[in-house]
């Protein structure tokens, strides 16, 4: 039997395809804006899966989540960076049919905010991240062509204190040659190999391409499904 022949690669395909399908479905339904807090009181009820996407000022967090959701105007995007200021949440599909909640964190490691500002959204960004039990996963944004920062490993640090699950989506990825992805992927993977609550795929993903949408919606059916 050649390689080629081999069933077990037909099984695999099999296998991704159908976790494919799962996050395509589960994407499919509308999803809209539900609230944005400043404070912990205000969180809405953990009462569904909930998923977080960080990351530095200006790395792409909202075309990433109108790309997943396959709604350009979801979140809004702005040239001005560190423009989100409270915890916005997205619900997407109806709880008792797996539904979902999105929230994006405020962007960070922007020189020009206050230090009053950061440390208020520090303050939020803790009080969130300990007071989450239905938060499955933190997506850490991180765009492919700096790498991460000192910025982004504050984060990853609060997040390994906090206990909180979380994966690196490099963004922007079209912008570099193939060889230089494959560089700054292992690169990530060196940098986060020490962090205890880092997860150790990283999704490589453009907004403006649709590279890596597809997995980052499969990753998420499979912590709202259990798969």
């Amino acid at each position: 039997m050649t390689r080629d022949d081999d069933p077990s690669e037909d099984v695999a395909e099999k296998l991704k395809q159908e976790r494919l399908e799962r996050g395509r479905l589960l994407f499919a339904g509308r999803a809209d804006f539900l609230l944005g807090v400043v404070a912990l009181q205000h969180l809405p009820p953990s009462d569904r899966v909930e998923v977080s996407f960080a990351g530095r000022s200006n790395v792409g967090k909202s075309s990433l989540l109108n790309a997943l959701t396959g709604q350009n105007g979801l979140a809004r995007t702005s040239n001005t960076p560190g423009r989100t200021q409270e915890v916005n949440f997205f619900t997407l599909g109806d709880k008792e049919q797996a539904g979902l909640y999105l929230s994006d964190l405020p962007g960070y490691g922007y020189a020009k905010v206050s230090r009053s500002l950061v440390k208020e959204w520090t303050k939020l960004l803790k009080s969130y991240l300990r007071g989450r039990p239905n938060l499955r996963r933190a997506f850490v944004l991180v765009d492919s062509r700096h790498g991460i920062k000192e910025s982004d490993r504050e984060i990853m640090s609060m997040m390994d204190e906090c206990a909180v699950s979380y994966q690196i989506v490099l963004t922007k990825i079209d912008k570099l040659k193939k060889t230089e992805q494959e560089k700054i992927l292992e690169k990530t993977r060196m940098d986060i190999a020490k962090n205890v609550a880092a997860h150790p795929d990283i999704i490589l993903t453009s907004s403006e391409k649709g590279d890596g949408i597809e997995e980052l919606r499969a990753s998420i059916a499979d912590l709202v499904l259990g798969c």
